[in-house]
């Protein structure tokens, strides 16, 4: 037995259906506030947007020149391989500077920045972006990313164990 996704009550024969822009497996009763995909013929059918290989039309002629993945089996999700910045990246970049004996300023001008957004950073009012991530760590010595991959641990979405579904956060329009 399957959950819907929507209301999380068990059934037999879950249907697609597509709600307000989002493709879920619904029961019958929830089935009436979206419209019905065929999912034997959108399988089968190459669209503009379609993941697969053997597309042949013109939007798959830009996306195979920029990026080549090995031929193995499953896809990964790009953002698997991105490093997220530590939470605590702020602390991290002011212990470092203040251990190094530099100022907010001095530490801009080795850089070639401005002392404002080091300061935005100490604070944690932004992010750095890979390119000033890249000069802080090359110039602290420290590191300041958590590291890819390491997301799937924390997300275990999919399972069918009574967890948190759809239907337990939003409210239908009925």
């Amino acid at each position: 037995m399957v959950q819907c996704e929507m209301c999380g009550t068990e059934t037999g024969s879950p249907k697609t259906v597509k709600i307000e822009g989002a493709e879920l497996d619904v029961c019958d009763d929830c089935a009436d506030f979206g419209t019905e995909v065929k999912t034997d013929e959108t399988s089968s059918t190459s669209t503009k947007y379609s993941t697969s290989s053997g597309s042949s039309d013109s939007g798959s002629s830009g996306r195979s020149s920029g990026s080549s993945s090995s031929g193995g089996g499953s896809r990964r999700d790009m953002f698997d391989e991105m490093d997220e910045v530590a939470q605590d990246y702020d602390d991290r970049i002011r212990s470092a500077r203040e251990s190094e004996g530099l100022t907010q300023e001095e530490l801009a001008d080795q850089l070639n920045e401005k002392a404002s957004l080091i300061r935005k950073l100490e604070r944690g009012d932004v992010l750095p972006s890979d390119t000033i991530q890249r000069k802080l760590e090359r110039s602290l010595g420290i590191e300041l990313s958590m590291g890819g991959s390491g997301g799937d641990d924390e997300w275990s979405g999919g399972s069918s164990t009574g967890g948190t579904t759809l239907g337990d956060v939003v409210k239908r329009k009925d």
